[in-house]
Protein backbone atom coordinates (compact mmCIF):
# COMPACT_ATOMS: atom_id res chain seq x y z
CA UNK A 1 0.00 0.00 0.00
CA UNK A 2 1.79 2.88 -1.36
CA UNK A 3 0.63 6.63 -1.68
CA UNK A 4 -0.25 7.69 -5.31
CA UNK A 5 1.58 10.65 -6.16
CA UNK A 6 -0.06 13.37 -7.66
CA UNK A 7 0.43 17.32 -8.23
CA UNK A 8 -2.27 20.06 -8.33
CA UNK A 9 -0.89 23.89 -8.80
CA UNK A 10 2.73 22.34 -8.34
CA UNK A 11 1.88 20.80 -5.01
CA UNK A 12 1.88 17.14 -3.94
CA UNK A 13 -1.25 14.92 -3.57
CA UNK A 14 -0.98 11.80 -1.86
CA UNK A 15 -4.34 9.09 -3.00
CA UNK A 16 -4.78 6.48 -1.16
CA UNK A 17 -7.83 3.86 -0.70
CA UNK A 18 -7.51 3.76 3.21
CA UNK A 19 -5.29 6.58 4.90
CA UNK A 20 -6.00 5.39 7.76
CA UNK A 21 -4.82 1.72 7.82
CA UNK A 22 -1.77 3.21 6.10
CA UNK A 23 -1.12 5.93 9.23
CA UNK A 24 -1.64 2.62 11.52
CA UNK A 25 1.01 0.85 10.00
CA UNK A 26 3.56 3.82 9.82
CA UNK A 27 2.53 4.03 13.73
CA UNK A 28 3.93 0.16 14.05
CA UNK A 29 6.55 1.13 12.13
CA UNK A 30 7.65 4.45 13.91
CA UNK A 31 7.87 6.55 10.89
CA UNK A 32 7.38 9.82 11.08
CA UNK A 33 4.17 11.75 9.09
CA UNK A 34 2.91 15.45 8.54
CA UNK A 35 -0.73 14.77 7.52
CA UNK A 36 -1.92 18.05 5.29
CA UNK A 37 -5.56 18.08 4.77
CA UNK A 38 -5.56 20.35 1.43
CA UNK A 39 -8.18 21.77 0.34
CA UNK A 40 -8.96 24.66 -2.24
CA UNK A 41 -8.29 27.47 0.21
CA UNK A 42 -5.37 26.57 1.37
CA UNK A 43 -3.90 25.53 -1.95
CA UNK A 44 -4.81 29.33 -3.08
CA UNK A 45 -2.85 30.16 0.13
CA UNK A 46 0.41 28.66 -0.83
CA UNK A 47 -0.03 30.04 -4.26
CA UNK A 48 0.97 33.33 -2.63
CA UNK A 49 2.90 32.05 0.19
CA UNK A 50 6.29 30.33 -0.39
CA UNK A 51 6.69 29.31 2.75
CA UNK A 52 3.68 27.28 3.25
CA UNK A 53 4.19 25.84 -0.24
CA UNK A 54 7.59 24.80 1.01
CA UNK A 55 6.13 23.13 4.24
CA UNK A 56 3.17 21.05 2.02
CA UNK A 57 5.67 19.81 -0.44
CA UNK A 58 8.07 18.15 2.66
CA UNK A 59 4.87 16.89 3.92
CA UNK A 60 4.90 13.09 3.98
CA UNK A 61 1.14 12.69 3.49
CA UNK A 62 -1.01 15.35 1.61
CA UNK A 63 -4.81 14.27 1.58
CA UNK A 64 -7.70 15.71 -0.47
CA UNK A 65 -10.12 17.33 2.11
CA UNK A 66 -11.83 20.26 0.31
CA UNK A 67 -14.45 19.59 -2.30
CA UNK A 68 -12.13 22.02 -4.41
CA UNK A 69 -9.87 19.77 -4.44
CA UNK A 70 -11.99 16.51 -5.49
CA UNK A 71 -13.32 18.91 -8.51
CA UNK A 72 -9.37 19.72 -9.56
CA UNK A 73 -9.08 15.68 -9.80
CA UNK A 74 -11.89 14.86 -11.47
CA UNK A 75 -11.30 16.97 -13.68
CA UNK A 76 -8.22 15.07 -14.55
CA UNK A 77 -9.25 11.82 -14.45
CA UNK A 78 -8.94 10.98 -10.93
CA UNK A 79 -12.61 9.82 -9.20
CA UNK A 80 -11.07 9.82 -5.59
CA UNK A 81 -13.12 10.26 -2.75
CA UNK A 82 -12.90 13.60 -0.71
CA UNK A 83 -11.00 12.58 2.98
CA UNK A 84 -12.12 15.84 5.38
CA UNK A 85 -9.34 16.12 7.86
CA UNK A 86 -11.70 15.70 10.93
CA UNK A 87 -12.98 12.11 9.57
CA UNK A 88 -9.68 11.52 9.22
CA UNK A 89 -8.65 12.23 12.58
CA UNK A 90 -11.25 10.53 13.95
CA UNK A 91 -10.86 7.45 12.20
CA UNK A 92 -7.25 7.15 13.96
CA UNK A 93 -8.47 8.43 17.41
CA UNK A 94 -11.17 5.53 17.84
CA UNK A 95 -8.49 2.51 16.50
CA UNK A 96 -5.91 3.40 18.30
CA UNK A 97 -6.28 2.14 21.35
CA UNK A 98 -6.23 -1.28 19.54
CA UNK A 99 -2.57 -0.27 17.91
CA UNK A 100 0.11 -1.30 20.15
CA UNK A 101 3.76 0.37 20.21
CA UNK A 102 6.11 -0.81 22.20
CA UNK A 103 3.68 -3.20 24.67
CA UNK A 104 0.90 -0.22 24.59
CA UNK A 105 -1.41 1.68 23.01
CA UNK A 106 -1.09 4.17 20.92
CA UNK A 107 -1.42 7.60 22.82
CA UNK A 108 -2.51 10.59 21.61
CA UNK A 109 -2.12 14.59 22.09
CA UNK A 110 -4.39 17.18 21.75
CA UNK A 111 -3.01 20.82 21.36
CA UNK A 112 -4.79 24.12 20.20
CA UNK A 113 -8.14 26.17 20.24
CA UNK A 114 -9.38 28.39 22.88
CA UNK A 115 -8.82 27.70 26.74
CA UNK A 116 -10.73 24.45 27.81
CA UNK A 117 -12.02 23.18 24.49
CA UNK A 118 -9.29 21.19 23.58
CA UNK A 119 -9.70 19.49 27.59
CA UNK A 120 -13.78 18.97 26.68
CA UNK A 121 -12.81 17.45 23.34
CA UNK A 122 -10.47 14.88 24.94
CA UNK A 123 -12.57 14.34 27.58
CA UNK A 124 -15.66 13.54 24.82
CA UNK A 125 -13.03 10.72 23.44
CA UNK A 126 -12.46 9.49 26.91
CA UNK A 127 -15.84 9.31 27.88
CA UNK A 128 -16.61 6.93 24.41
CA UNK A 129 -13.26 4.77 24.47
CA UNK A 130 -12.17 4.37 28.09
CA UNK A 131 -9.02 2.65 26.66
CA UNK A 132 -8.17 5.59 25.02
CA UNK A 133 -4.45 6.94 26.20
CA UNK A 134 -4.47 10.61 26.48
CA UNK A 135 -0.68 11.45 26.71
CA UNK A 136 -1.39 15.30 27.00
CA UNK A 137 -4.39 18.00 26.28
CA UNK A 138 -2.83 22.19 25.97
CA UNK A 139 -5.14 24.94 24.39
CA UNK A 140 -3.45 27.45 22.34
CA UNK A 141 -3.05 30.41 24.03
CA UNK A 142 0.24 30.31 25.89
CA UNK A 143 2.72 31.88 27.42
CA UNK A 144 6.75 32.13 27.08
CA UNK A 145 6.88 29.55 29.70
CA UNK A 146 3.94 26.97 29.28
CA UNK A 147 5.27 27.26 25.60
CA UNK A 148 8.38 25.77 26.94
CA UNK A 149 6.62 23.66 28.83
CA UNK A 150 4.91 22.67 26.13
CA UNK A 151 7.79 21.29 24.11
CA UNK A 152 9.33 19.94 27.07
CA UNK A 153 5.75 17.25 27.31
CA UNK A 154 5.94 16.58 24.16
CA UNK A 155 9.74 15.40 24.06
CA UNK A 156 8.80 13.33 27.21
CA UNK A 157 5.70 11.46 26.44
CA UNK A 158 6.38 11.02 22.65
CA UNK A 159 2.90 10.66 21.89
CA UNK A 160 1.96 8.42 19.14
CA UNK A 161 -0.57 10.85 17.60
CA UNK A 162 -0.42 14.65 18.27
CA UNK A 163 -3.38 16.70 16.80
CA UNK A 164 -2.82 20.33 16.04
CA UNK A 165 -5.87 22.86 15.95
CA UNK A 166 -4.36 26.21 15.53
CA UNK A 167 -5.82 26.86 12.27
CA UNK A 168 -4.79 26.88 8.41
CA UNK A 169 -1.90 27.91 7.75
CA UNK A 170 -0.77 28.44 11.99
CA UNK A 171 -0.93 24.88 12.39
CA UNK A 172 0.90 23.83 9.06
CA UNK A 173 4.00 25.68 10.30
CA UNK A 174 4.22 24.75 13.58
CA UNK A 175 4.06 21.24 12.90
CA UNK A 176 6.90 21.55 10.66
CA UNK A 177 9.12 23.57 13.12
CA UNK A 178 8.39 21.17 15.94
CA UNK A 179 8.01 17.88 14.56
CA UNK A 180 11.63 17.28 15.33
CA UNK A 181 10.68 17.42 19.12
CA UNK A 182 8.47 13.20 18.37
CA UNK A 183 10.21 12.49 15.20
CA UNK A 184 8.24 9.07 15.12
CA UNK A 185 4.70 11.18 15.71
CA UNK A 186 1.91 11.30 13.63
CA UNK A 187 1.21 14.64 13.02
CA UNK A 188 -2.02 16.43 11.71
CA UNK A 189 -3.05 19.94 11.64
CA UNK A 190 -7.17 19.49 12.70
CA UNK A 191 -8.04 23.05 12.14
CA UNK A 192 -11.20 23.64 14.33
CA UNK A 193 -12.15 19.99 14.96
CA UNK A 194 -11.62 20.54 18.72
CA UNK A 195 -15.06 22.60 18.54
CA UNK A 196 -16.57 19.89 17.19
CA UNK A 197 -16.06 17.67 19.72
CA UNK A 198 -16.18 20.00 22.66
CA UNK A 199 -19.79 20.38 20.98
CA UNK A 200 -19.24 24.40 20.98
CA UNK A 201 -19.66 24.09 17.61
CA UNK A 202 -21.14 21.61 14.79
CA UNK A 203 -20.72 20.64 11.43
CA UNK A 204 -22.96 21.15 8.43
CA UNK A 205 -25.85 18.88 7.93
CA UNK A 206 -24.46 15.87 6.60
CA UNK A 207 -26.73 16.50 3.21
CA UNK A 208 -24.37 19.86 2.92
CA UNK A 209 -21.35 17.54 2.87
CA UNK A 210 -22.39 14.97 0.56
CA UNK A 211 -23.23 17.85 -1.72
CA UNK A 212 -19.87 18.83 -1.18
CA UNK A 213 -21.35 22.06 0.44
CA UNK A 214 -20.18 21.93 3.99
CA UNK A 215 -18.21 25.72 3.06
CA UNK A 216 -21.38 27.72 3.35
CA UNK A 217 -22.21 26.26 6.55
CA UNK A 218 -18.99 27.42 7.81
CA UNK A 219 -19.90 30.53 6.16
CA UNK A 220 -23.16 30.91 7.96
CA UNK A 221 -21.03 29.79 11.47
CA UNK A 222 -18.33 32.66 10.76
CA UNK A 223 -19.52 35.17 8.27
CA UNK A 224 -16.32 36.98 8.93
CA UNK A 225 -14.37 34.22 6.41
CA UNK A 226 -15.67 35.84 3.67
CA UNK A 227 -12.92 37.45 2.24
CA UNK A 228 -11.15 34.12 2.60
CA UNK A 229 -14.09 32.22 0.70
CA UNK A 230 -13.08 34.45 -2.35
CA UNK A 231 -10.43 32.00 -2.76
CA UNK A 232 -12.81 29.11 -3.95
CA UNK A 233 -13.91 30.72 -6.88
CA UNK A 234 -10.29 31.72 -8.15
CA UNK A 235 -9.19 28.45 -7.42
CA UNK A 236 -12.19 26.64 -9.44
CA UNK A 237 -11.45 29.25 -12.55
CA UNK A 238 -7.63 28.14 -11.87
CA UNK A 239 -9.03 24.68 -12.06
CA UNK A 240 -10.68 24.60 -15.56
CA UNK A 241 -7.75 26.22 -17.24
CA UNK A 242 -4.67 25.32 -15.38
CA UNK A 243 -2.53 22.51 -17.74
Amino acid sequence: MIPQPFTIFDLPLHLLDNYTDWLIAQIQQQQGVHVVTLNAEMSMQADTNPDLANVIQQAELVIPDGAGVVLYLRLRGKRVQRCPGIELAESLIRRSPAVEGEGKAASLFFYGGSPGVAQQAADQWQSQLPSLAIAGVQHGYLSADEYQDLCATLAAKQPAIILVGLGVPRQEFWIHEHRHLCPQSIWIGVGGSFDIWAGTKTRAPQWLRDNHLEWTYRLYQEPWRWRRMLALPKFAWRALWHG
